[in-house]
């Protein structure tokens, strides 16, 4: 009897969906590749990295609007990664060629594309923008 309940427990903790026992391969896509745009993400950073350094780097290839390495709120030190925005895509694409998989303060980094927070949003004509018909 005993080994009855045991084999009823094993499959129902096999076919079971609510985590325990078996579970699924979980299958991940890797993230979409980001549109080119002027703003760069750049990881690989060393904790010693600045954004003074991070922009020193990347205005080699083009006008830096903006260079900001993240950093920890406690230690102060970097992240890891940063971001760069150029002027251009032009430039931006220059950034890329120039310093992804190079060194950076004894660390490879990586320079792609940014994904934006917020998607652009196109114009749209409104009934105010509409010229009255006579």
């Amino acid at each position: 009897m005993a080994a009855a309940a045991t084999a009823r427990q094993g499959f129902r903790r096999m076919f079971s969906t609510s985590g325990s026992g078996f579970a699924r391969p979980r299958t991940t896509l890797p993230p979409p590749k980001a549109d080119p745009n002027p703003s760069l993400f750049v990881s690989g950073l060393s904790k010693r990295t600045t954004s003074e350094g991070l922009k020193e780097a990347f205005k080699k290839f083009g006008r830096v609007m903006h260079a900001r390495v993240v950093t920890d709120r406690n230690s102060g030190y970097s992240r890891g990664f940063g971001f760069v925005r150029y002027e251009t895509v032009e430039e931006a694409a220059r950034g890329i060629e120039g310093l992804d998989g190079k060194f950076l303060d004894g660390w490879v980094i990586f320079a792609e594309y940014a994904r934006l927070k917020y998607p652009p949003q196109q114009e749209q004509e409104t009934a105010a923008d509409i010229p009255p018909q006579i």
